[in-house]
């Protein structure tokens, strides 16, 4: 199984909230660090909130990512179950007309039983082919909207870890970056809905 796709934000929780108190900024105390006082700062605690959206959008983004990745592993092992069927019977079939074969070149009419036998084989491969290569296909469908599902996470990984930056630099600029970059995330995980 794949590992799951993990959305670190602990720390980043911890780095915004001292931010948006002022614990811990270069100066150290209460408001330390800010250019220009408290009304400067009034748009960290937005900056939180939509980090924190981010953050869920990228954990369900992640937890359906999984998802499809372990039913494209299914669906792909379903398949070569299928292709290992239809061997057999092909191997069955290639030996019950052998025999037909055999019995024919030795002067005697082989039983019509054998010869039903293998006709049935050849129908039941057939169908076996049109059920590996359905399996194949939904394998390949759920690994697309894996890879989609990743590029959304990995988008709504760096927006949040640029909402981080700009908390710590208080600059606002980096939060509109962050938000355009969760828009592309946003967009790659309806993608995958759809």
């Amino acid at each position: 199984m794949p590992e799951e796709i993990e959305v670190p934000t602990e720390h980043l929780h911890e780095a915004m909230h001292e931010a948006a108190h002022g614990h811990g900024g270069p100066e150290g105390g209460h408001g330390g660090g800010h250019a220009g006082g408290p009304a400067e700062a009034n748009w960290i605690p937005q900056v939180a909130l939509s980090a924190a959206v981010v953050a869920v959008a990228a954990a369900i983004a992640a937890l359906l990512a999984g998802h499809h990745a372990n039913e494209a592993m299914l669906e792909q092992m379903q398949a070569t179950d299928s292709w290992a069927l239809y061997q057999a019977k092909g191997i069955k079939g290639a030996v019950a007309e052998n025999e037909n074969d055999l019995l024919l070149a030795l002067g005697k009419e082989p039983r019509e039983e054998s010869r039903k036998k293998v006709e049935r084989y050849k129908e039941e491969q057939k169908e076996i082919e049109e059920k590996a290569r359905e399996q194949e296909h939904s394998s390949q469908g759920h690994l697309n909207r894996h890879l989609i599902l990743a590029r959304s996470v990995t988008s709504f990984q760096v927006a949040i870890a640029l909402s981080a930056i700009c908390v710590l630099t208080r600059k606002k600029g980096l939060w509109y970056v962050s938000l355009a970059i969760g828009v592309i995330g946003a967009f790659f995980f309806i993608t995958a809905q759809l």
